[in-house]
């Protein structure tokens, strides 16, 4: 699936400790003198010109931050809009650009029980996030994201219950299931299909 338009270039994937670190100088620049909302906006808006610079971990920030405030809005896409600035709502082309650029091998997975800290040049994914990376790179072909996948999509049903980011996945996957279906109907071929079935959560 070729990107939209208006996805930028990638340049680089900076790891989340330089993204945090960066943010955290950021929002201590923000005046106090505006309210919460015009902090919010202030903060994204510099993410999100060094999204569009090339940076893609400063998209991921920024996917992540649309999700906040839309559960933090029951849904509102207008309301998350409004605080963002038009035109600033990160939609499905950029997260699936973003998604396919993650790199698995430097995504930090903490195991049950593990007390370590990420190494400075880790991606920090939330769990809904991952699974939007690993049906990307399992639909590009790569059998370690499908099993990945298929074992994640094992443990989705009793995450969902606890972890309100779980339906912005089921939104990506429908988004993406629609497109596959609108590419197939146009003679576009399987090329973007995953390489075995994928179950639907």
């Amino acid at each position: 699936m070729p990107d939209a338009p208006d996805v930028p270039a990638f340049r680089e994937l900076s790891p989340t400790m330089r993204v945090d670190a960066l943010l955290s100088d950021w929002k201590a620049s923000l005046g106090p003198e505006l309210d919460a909302e015009a902090r919010e906006r202030g903060l994204y808006e510099k993410a999100w010109e060094e999204y569009l610079g090339g940076d893609f971990g400063f998209g991921l920030w920024c996917w992540h931050e649309c999700d906040r405030l839309t559960n933090a809005f029951r849904g509102s896409v207008r309301e998350v809009t409004r605080v963002l600035g038009a035109g600033h709502y990160l939609g499905f082309s950029h997260r699936r650009a973003i998604a396919a650029r993650v790199p698995l091998d430097k995504v930090y997975r903490p195991r049950k029980g593990d007390m370590s800290t990420p190494r400075t040049d880790a991606i920090v994914l939330p769990g809904y996030q991952l699974l939007c990376v690993y049906l990307v790179k399992a639909a590009s072909g790569d059998r370690k994201a499908q099993a990945q996948y298929e074992i994640a999509l094992g443990e989705l049903e009793d995450r969902r219950r606890a972890d309100p980011y779980h339906r912005h996945f089921e939104t990506f996957k429908s988004l993406w299931d629609r497109q596959l279906q609108r590419a197939s109907s146009e003679g576009a071929g399987p090329a973007s299909a995953p390489a075995r079935p994928v179950k639907s959560p």
